[in-house]
């Protein structure tokens, strides 16, 4: 087991009371690491010190702060053994799988830095002859990061990378189920040399993250987790009117239709649902396949779902890791079984386990209705619903009709469907024969209740910046 201190302004700093958060290997249920707890009077130091830091930081030039992101980004992949080591441990994932997400990460920070020379504002024309209208881009100042669990390496360099190229400096909350990457993350940070208070890092409760999320000196706040915390951060940001980026919950539809490649599209979804146990935003969570090949569909989608086996990944990485926590899989239970008592036909799957760790098989429902809480609600866990349609509009109609809209699916080879779902399905993304994967120079933003801003690309990066208008007349 190792012990973690929290990072603020490049020092390891112990909690003020000694108060910790133990961190548990959710696949055997055994402790693997303890962090520090922040206090909230050290969450407020940690935004003063990155207030302080920011003054400086964005006065560096934008190629400047490049070069610092691109030293980081080696720092990481060099470091990338000891975070895989971190993540694996307290998510229960395969070394491989946690060491490529610091590649990952690595990369999506180079990613950035090479927006150095391309973050532009706008001359814009003026009514007066003698006078230019000039919009500037500028960093927001302090902004508080709070990562989610599910990919918590990843997700801290998709926070921090843009924030950090466009001159703001960051104070995180990682997810206190998944810590101690975070931490290895730091190293890297000091390992990079970056300036001190620039990147900040602690582990903290929810009282002390109001505490952060509330100082006056935080102008934006960035989370991915789910509806209930992005309804949260929203309560945080009226104290001082904060700007909030919020990726929350998904529910992302697959629509097959009769002439899509029935293999290829099984395959997919049932890799999209177990991929690290269903606990992805974007994963599939509900099948609207056309009626004339829904049985076939349902056959594939039932024989390769229950041949998915599902273990502890560090004895065996082939195999389906657990769910994050004791409560996740419960809940996902209770949800299935309400399905069942609704109505719904259970063709695989929805035992609870017995033994340690906090597996879940995959599950597979049919006769299910979409008013149903299994398909109205985000599971977040390696449970699929299968819906038949009729025609392409009420299969449309049936994906859009829902509180969420962050990813969406079509299988088919019909262009006039795709044009037709490009144009009018109700979802931030649509990915056409394939599923989704958000692409580093994309922009993966929800719509309805999947959130507000956005992640990645140009669009993500420029969600850290708010804007200058000069109007010089001569």
């Amino acid at each position: 087991m190792k012990n973690y201190l929290n990072f603020i302004n490049n020092q390891w700093v112990a909690a003020d009371d000694g108060a910790s958060i133990s961190v548990s290997n959710p696949a055997t249920e055994e402790i693997v690491g303890l962090v520090s707890a922040a206090s909230a009077e050290q969450a407020i130091q940690a935004c003063d010190v990155a207030a302080s830091a920011q003054r400086a930081w964005r006065k560096l030039t934008s190629i400047e702060r490049g070069h610092h992101l691109h030293n980081l980004a080696q720092a990481i992949e060099a470091r990338k053994a000891a975070i895989g080591q971190a993540l694996a441990l307290e998510s229960g994932k395969s070394l491989e799988d946690a060491t490529n997400e610091a590649v990952y990460a690595a990369e999506i920070t180079r990613y950035h830095a090479e927006w150095a020379r391309r973050i532009e504002g706008e001359i814009i024309p003026s009514d007066s002859p003698s006078e230019n209208l000039m919009l500037h881009r500028e960093p927001m100042g302090v902004v508080a990061c709070l990562i989610p669990f599910n990919y918590p390496v990843y997700t801290l360099l998709r926070k921090i990378a843009p924030a950090l190229i466009t001159g703001n400096t960051v104070v995180v909350r990682p997810s206190n189920n998944t810590p101690c990457s975070a931490f290895e993350i730091a190293q890297a940070v000091l390992d990079a040399k970056l300036p001190p208070g620039v990147v900040n890092i602690l582990t903290m409760g929810h009282d002390e993250a109001q505490a952060l999320c509330t100082h006056p000196k935080v102008a934006m706040i960035t989370l991915t987790g789910g509806v209930t915390a992005g309804r949260r951060v929203l309560e945080y940001s009226k104290t001082n009117i904060a700007k909030s980026s919020l990726e929350l919950g998904g529910k992302t539809p697959a629509i097959v239709a009769a002439d899509a490649d029935l293999d290829k599209a099984a395959t997919d979804i049932v890799r999209s649902k177990t991929t690290n146990c269903g606990q992805l935003c974007t994963a599939v969570e509900r099948v609207y396949v056309e009626r004339s090949v829904h049985d076939a569909l349902v056959a594939k989608l039932k024989a390769k779902l229950s041949e998915r086996q599902f273990g502890n990944r560090a004895q065996d990485a082939s195999r389906m890791g657990p769910l994050i926590s004791a409560s996740s899989r419960q809940a996902i239970h209770d949800m299935v079984q309400r399905a069942v008592q609704e109505g719904a036909t259970l063709e695989c799957g929805g035992v609870m386990p017995q033994g340690p760790g906090f597996f879940y098989p995959p599950t597979l429902l049919t006769q299910v209705g979409q008013k149903f809480e299994i398909v109205q609600e985000e599971v977040f866990g390696p449970v699929l619903c299968v819906l038949p349609y009729d025609t392409f509009d009420e299969a449309l109609a049936m994906a859009s009709d829902h509180q969420f809209g962050l990813a969406s699916v079509l299988y088919t080879e019909n262009y006039r469907h795709v044009m037709q779902a490009g144009n009018e399905i109700e979802a931030g993304e649509l990915y056409i024969n394939r599923t989704p994967a958000d692409p580093y120079q994309g922009y993966h933003a929800g719509w309805k209740r999947s959130g507000l801003g956005g992640d990645d690309g140009k669009h993500g990066m420029l969600e850290f910046t708010q804007t200058r208008l000069v109007i010089m007349s001569y």
